[in-house]
């Protein structure tokens, strides 16, 4: 086979190659085998014509398209490797010529990956991290551990930000009441957040008993379009007023929290070594974005493939409903609770889809001018990390995984290690 690759422009052009006549019989042959046991003809069973009759009656042609159907794939294949090209579209087939007893000549439309231009990839410098743990760590981790085990107690002061109040409302616009502004009994922590601005900030002061005007504006971005933008009055009621207690910081608290431990001082020095975990992980991650941006922004490449663009778009909003999925939201029911379209969550993928692309494009692109590749052993490795990541047998790994796709993922995890193993920080 001889295979032609001509650009027609920046990552489009056409492939032109032929299938040789040997190959061609072979398709011809599994086309009427295909096709035969399905023919009635007058002196035979069916299923028994001979290939001489059929083509007597029918003519060679007749198969050309099932046979062209059948030995495509393998030629376009065996083309694309003998040009060294890199498609990244399905190919729009032209068959030029498909003349009896002599060989096919078919062109292939195609868009391939573009050329990337590295830049600068080794010996980057990014930001110092902080991987130092401090007594105020330890300290802030034991307060936040200490507001989780607090205990609500009825007080009989006002409220004051940090506090639960259990309170009646109804909210209002002008003299009508609208759907959704009305609870009983309900209990919000002052500060936390949880309602509209201003309105937690309006309760603080009052005692239990009191009751209150407060007077809010819904945001302009507010997901309920009619009260978007729109001044409210709540009518509440205040019940109780709780403050935390929160208990002693001592033996009893830590065995209380953790049952691993008999005192504080031991409590500390395990948070003190999971702090430190946690930074040593963030700071690795960080050098590592920051030196695959840095690698990214150094190389060029001329334009972006929109298929290439278009497909991560696609495989990131999958990836993103198969989640919702295992939390048991269906698509629709995401669209619903949140308001938003196919549409939407489309746009919101696609303002990242160019970088991530490019990013991929440029790790593949060391990978290459550095030669690596995965050994059996690595790929050994990340099947057994896979596994236990997301415990599943290692064969059901294998099943879901190809091999060419394993090699390929640990080979870009080799790319993305030279880059930040070499990456300084200053």
């Amino acid at each position: 086979m001889t295979a032609k690759w001509e650009k027609k422009g920046t990552n489009d052009g056409v492939l032109t190659f032929s299938i040789a006549n040997e190959e061609i019989q072979k398709g011809l042959t599994t086309a009427f085998n295909k096709v035969k046991g399905q023919l009635n003809v007058p002196g035979f069973r069916k299923g028994k014509v001979s290939r001489t009759v059929f083509n007597k009656m029918y003519g060679e042609e007749a198969l050309y398209e099932d046979a062209l159907n059948a030995v495509l794939p393998a030629a376009y294949e065996t083309a694309v490797l003998e040009a060294g090209i890199d498609p990244v579209s399905q190919p729009k087939i032209d068959v030029k010529s498909m003349d009896k007893g002599e060989a096919w000549t078919i062109e292939a439309e195609v868009t391939v990956k573009p050329e990337v231009k590295l830049g600068e990839y080794k010996n980057l410098t990014v930001a110092k991290q902080d991987r130092d743990v401090t007594e105020e760590d330890v300290e802030n981790r034991l307060k936040t551990v200490q507001e989780q085990q607090a205990e609500l107690v009825l007080k009989d002061e006002a409220a004051e930000s940090g506090d639960t109040v259990v309170i009646d409302f109804e909210g209002f616009i002008g003299e009508d009441a609208f759907e959704g502004g009305k609870g009983e009994n309900y209990s919000l922590e002052l500060g936390s957040g949880s309602f509209i601005p201003g309105f937690e900030d309006q309760l603080i002061g009052h005692k239990a008993g009191d009751a209150l005007d407060v007077t809010v504006t819904f945001p302009e971005d507010y997901q309920a379009e009619d009260l978007a933008g729109k001044e409210a009055i709540f009518k509440v009621t205040v019940h109780e007023v709780k403050g935390k207690e929160l208990p002693e910081l001592d033996d009893e608290f830590a065995k209380d929290v953790d049952e691993t431990v008999s005192s504080l001082e031991e409590l500390k020095e395990k948070y003190r070594t999971e702090i430190k975990e946690s930074k040593e992980k963030a700071a690795k991650e960080a050098v590592e974005e920051g030196a695959i941006k840095q690698a990214v922004a150094n190389a060029e490449i001329v334009e972006l493939p929109h298929v290439m663009v278009h497909d991560e778009v696609h495989r990131a909003m999958d990836e993103f409903l198969n989640n919702m999925q295992r939390q048991g939201i269906d698509p629709q029911m995401y669209y619903q609770l949140t308001g938003t379209t196919e549409a939407d969550l489309h746009q919101q993928f696609e303002g990242e889809a160019d970088e991530r692309v490019k990013t991929n494009l440029v790790i593949e692109a060391i990978a290459k001018a550095e030669a690596l590749e995965a050994t059996e052993e690595e790929i050994a490795n990340e099947i057994k990390e896979l596994s236990e990541a997301y415990n599943m047998p290692e064969a059901q790994i294998k099943r879901v995984l190809t091999e060419d796709m394993l090699k390929h993922d640990v080979t870009m995890k080799k790319a993305v290690d030279l880059v930040t193993s070499s990456a300084v920080e200053a």
